[in-house]
């Protein structure tokens, strides 16, 4: 039976998400009350419950206590581009894309002197960018670089490090290394805030490590990104070994 259940709740889900994104539900339309919707898919309003949290899960529905669960707008998806460090272009530059940005100079400790390879109270500026679509929070970025490296205008809001900021990219100049680490994760309580979603949902998170030719870490970032909102691409090539071509 629960077998059955949890298949019911999904199915009730899918057809849902299906209005919504046709567009038979409109985007802050009031849904049918819950004891009428599980009398019309003739089920338990428990199980009803269950497939209004998972659209809940994915943004495209809302509950509000005491007036009942609204219909949101489908999220769009932004393209962060693995290897280059950076949002697309083209998604960057979307007028509906905003990004907020936050610069502060800290003192590395605990997880900042593992991060930066830096020493306990090392100067550290620690930039917080947030994107947003209207209302809704795209993507939460910290930025963290040692103070002697950072560019002369990102404290004093120069115009090519906002640039650089609003697309997410690497601040300093082009690193010799860019390592990204993803992984699929509950948020902490800080990124559920920011990105306004639950603590039930997943973010897409990407730790981005650049380096210099002698090997020191220049610049550490920390990406979270709501799992629904988001693709991330990376490009491979394929290297010739100079060795092999020589012999």
């Amino acid at each position: 039976m629960t077998g059955s259940m949890r298949s019911r709740h999904h199915d009730i889900a899918d057809d849902l998400r299906q209005q919504i994104t046709a567009g038979r539900l409109q985007p802050s339309e009031r849904l049918p009350s819950e004891a009428d919707l599980a009398n019309r898919y003739k089920v338990s309003t428990a199980t009803l419950r269950r497939a209004l949290a998972v659209l809940q899960g994915e943004g495209l529905v809302e509950k509000i206590h005491g007036k009942g669960n609204f219909a949101r707008r489908p999220h769009r998806k932004i393209l962060y581009v693995g290897g280059w460090g950076a949002l697309d272009p083209w998604t960057a530059a979307e007028p509906a894309l905003r990004v907020t940005v936050r610069s502060t100079t800290v003192q590395a400790q605990a997880h900042l002197t593992t991060l930066l390879k830096v020493p306990t109270g090392s100067p550290i500026v620690e930039t917080t960018c947030l994107s947003h679509e209207g209302e809704s929070p795209h993507g939460l970025a910290r930025i963290y670089m040692p103070r002697d490296l950072v560019p002369a205008g990102l404290l004093d809001d120069d115009s090519t490090c906002r640039d650089a900021v609003t697309r997410f990219a690497v601040l300093g100049p082009p690193p010799a290394a860019l390592r990204e680490t993803l992984r699929a994760r509950p948020p902490t309580p800080d990124e559920a805030s920011a990105l306004r979603i639950g603590q039930a949902s997943f973010v897409l998170s990407i730790t981005r490590i650049a380096t210099d030719s002698t090997g020191r870490i220049v610049e550490a970032t920390l990406l979270a990104f709501p799992g629904d909102r988001v693709d991330a691409v990376f490009t491979t090539h394929h290297v010739i070994d100079e060795r092999q071509t020589h012999r």
